[in-house]
């Protein structure tokens, strides 16, 4: 739903959303100028004292404090431990298996694409859109190799769409 301006006597669309207060709950909607007036001058921290802005700058960095202490004191400590270990005894670490690997034939497919190993179905399918219209026989400009370059595009993005489990 497309909402007026909330700034009085405009008559634009208010598409942007601007907190009224500091708790963040109810929104001004202004157009795009009235937004960008309201938020230069709109300050989070107004009426809060140093200390008090202190505080609610640690509690929204590390959470709230926790209220019982020795539980608290057991989380810091299981915590120093865990990175003294981490540090200390790297080579525990190292020896945990690593996810498996690909298959021979998805890397090779994915260097075809130009793509790294964490490349999505989305990241495979927008390459190949673009490798098919550029080696597509009919419109490559090196038309004696475009058959071969878009076969081997074709045969790789075969490869792919079963490893990513698409029909």
């Amino acid at each position: 739903m497309i909402r007026k301006c909330d700034h009085p006597n405009c008559t634009k669309a208010g598409t942007c959303r601007a907190p009224k207060s500091r708790d963040l709950r109810e929104y001004w909607f202004f157009c795009t100028e009235h937004a960008a007036e309201y938020n230069k001058n709109w300050n989070y921290y107004a009426d809060m004292t140093p200390d008090e802005i202190e505080a609610d700058w640690e509690r929204q960095t590390f959470g709230a404090p926790l209220k019982d202490k020795t539980q608290a004191n057991t989380d810091a400590s299981d915590y120093a431990k865990f990175i003294n270990e981490f540090i200390t005894g790297r080579s525990a670490f190292d020896r945990i298996p690593a996810r498996s690997k690909l298959p021979t034939n998805v890397t090779s497919a994915l260097k075809v694409f130009g793509l790294g190993i964490s490349a999505t179905w989305r990241d495979v399918g927008v390459k190949y859109r673009a490798l098919a219209k550029k080696y597509h026989p009919d419109t490559a400009t090196d038309k004696d190799n475009a058959a071969t370059d878009f076969a081997r595009i074709s045969a790789a993005y075969d490869i792919l769409k079963k490893h990513f489990g698409k029909k």
